[in-house]
Order: structure tokens, then C-alpha cells, then sequence
């Protein structure tokens, strides 16, 4: 699977952040290897499904079979196989999304499993180093560019927009300091220019986000508005909101103002445990 995998998670991670995007190349990954090019192959040779270690349920009931969150939640893993439609849901086995992860290393041990105590990976698995923004750099460049505030102003100037995230704070190298002293943080990445704005932290807040490229773990839904919880990274806290679909766009809208919000990461709706969809962040004010 080494051509599929490069050319649908490896050059994805480098399109997306070249257009100035946040990309999650683990979600990626399961959506068009572990669930699509390797559950196919395992369907042509006669095999039920894909077993994996991911800490995820799924549930069969009269919506058919449902994707849930983890018993453990903090190892829950729901989050990067909201990527996964019903069809792909019905041949994914999750053995180990009904035990505690201590549990899991317990046993593991009394096996003598060698990966009992191995620590959780944090990492991008094809950048080993741990280091993104240089091997961001290495492939596709260091152009230098200004980095302006909400006027257009030059304050500094970077070596690379693609090493920037929305939110950031640190590393930014600014020359010009703000009146009161305040940080400042990076509000946009504009790839066709080559700039990064920046602004306050007040700028960051976000009532509503609207993703593209929806998928359904379960039932679509419609415009109709209803109540659940989005959450928008991996280990994120799921956040109160009202969401619905309409004009080829899944919306949410928040309780609370969300911060430091990019454009290209995943929005994940939930009706309590249960994943109801996810989509591409593509907008959000």
C-alpha cells in the first residue's frame, strides 16, 4: 500500500498546508488506506473486515451499524474515524474500544507482550524527527514573506507561511511590538501572497463553522436544526452546539466562541457517543 499511501495522505499533507490549510494526516489515512484501500483488498480475498487497535465502538441498532466513542475517554479515538461512511463502519472492528487502555497494557503484559509498556505515539508517523515544520521546509521551500496585522502593516517576516498555524503565538519573530504590549497571534495564512496576519486573541473567537466534504457515519441529516457536539480536534473537548446541513455544507453553530480555529481541520458531530458525520472545516466566523 506504500504508492497509495503517499500519494492519499503524504501529497495531501503537503497540498493542503501549501494552500495555506491545517491538515490531519491520521484521519486521512484511515479514510483512504486502513478503511478503503486495505478493507477493499481484505473484502476481494474473503475476509469479513479490518481489525484494529483504534479505541473506538460500533453498535448495531436500528440505525443500522453506528460508530461510538471509546469506553476510556481519554484514549477515545472516535474523533479520526469520523472519516468512515456505513459502509466502511460495517467491516471496521474495534476489540479494544470496550476496556480501559491500563486494562489493555495489563493484559498485554501477562501476555509478555513487548509493546506492553511501549509509550502512546504523538507524532506523525512519516515525519519521525517530530519535526513538521522542517520537513514541511525541506519539500517545499523556505520563501520568505511579511507577516502584517489587521491593517496591512509589515511587523516582521517569515520563512515559510506553511510552518504557521492559526492561534499561534510563540515563534513569530516580530519586529514591531503593539501599543499596550499585548501578543499577538496568527489570524490567517494567505498562500497566494505568501503572508501570515496576525492579530489579537480577542480576533481568534468563532461562533460557527461550516465544513465541505461531509461524510455520514450513520443517517444524513438535513436543515432541520438539532442539538449535540462538534469537536474539532483529536483529543479536543466536544463543545455544545446546534448543527445542521444545507447547500452542500455541515454547520455548527457554537454555544461558546471557540479560538484558534484553521481552516482544513476536521469538524466531528456527535449525538451523545455516537458519530453522526464529520467534514473539512472550510469557513468559519
Amino acid at each position: 500500500m506504500a504508492e497509495e499511501f503517499h500519494q492519499g495522505v503524504v501529497e495531501n499533507f503537503l497540498a493542503e498546508y501549501a494552500a495555506g490549510r491545517t491538515p490531519n494526516p491520521c484521519l486521512r489515512c484511515n479514510e483512504k488506506i486502513k478503511f478503503a484501500a486495505v478493507l477493499d483488498r481484505a473484502k476481494a480475498m474473503g475476509f469479513d473486515g479490518v481489525v484494529t487497535g483504534h479505541y473506538a465502538r460500533t453498535q448495531e441498532g436500528p440505525m443500522g451499524r453506528t460508530l461510538h466513542r471509546a469506553i476510556d475517554p481519554l484514549k477515545d479515538q472516535s474523533y479520526v474515524l469520523a472519516v468512515l461512511n456505513t459502509e466502511q463502519i460495517s467491516g471496521a472492528i474495534f476489540p479494544l474500544g470496550d476496556t480501559e487502555k491500563v486494562d489493555i497494557r495489563i493484559e498485554a503484559e501477562a501476555r509478555g507482550l513487548a509493546v506492553a509498556q511501549k509509550p502512546d505515539s504523538h507524532d506523525i508517523c512519516f515525519v519521525p524527527s517530530g519535526d513538521n515544520a522542517g520537513w514541511l521546509r525541506d519539500r517545499l521551500g523556505s520563501e520568505t514573506g511579511p507577516i502584517v496585522d489587521q491593517t496591512g502593516a509589515k511587523i516582521g517576516e517569515h520563512k515559510g507561511a506553511y510552518t504557521y498555524t492559526i492561534g499561534q503565538r510563540k515563534g513569530l519573530g516580530l519586529t514591531v511590538p503593539t501599543a499596550d504590549g499585548s501578543p499577538r497571534f496568527v489570524l490567517k495564512i494567505e498562500p497566494v501572497t505568501n503572508t501570515v496576519v496576525v492579530g489579537s486573541r480577542e480576533e481568534l473567537a468563532v461562533s460557527q463553522l461550516q465544513g465541505e466534504k461531509t461524510i455520514w457515519c450513520g443517517p444524513a441529516i438535513d436543515e432541520k436544526p438539532l442539538r449535540g457536539f462538534v469537536q474539532v480536534r483529536a483529543h479536543g473537548a466536544p463543545l455544545d452546539c446546534t448543527y445542521f446541513y444545507a447547500d452542500g455544507r455541515l454547520v455548527a453553530d457554537l454555544d461558546k466562541p471557540l479560538l484558534g480555529i484553521a481552516n482544513g481541520q476536521a469538524m466531528v458531530i456527535y449525538d451523545g457517543d455516537r458519530v453522526v458525520g464529520s467534514a473539512t472545516i472550510c469557513e468559519s466566523a
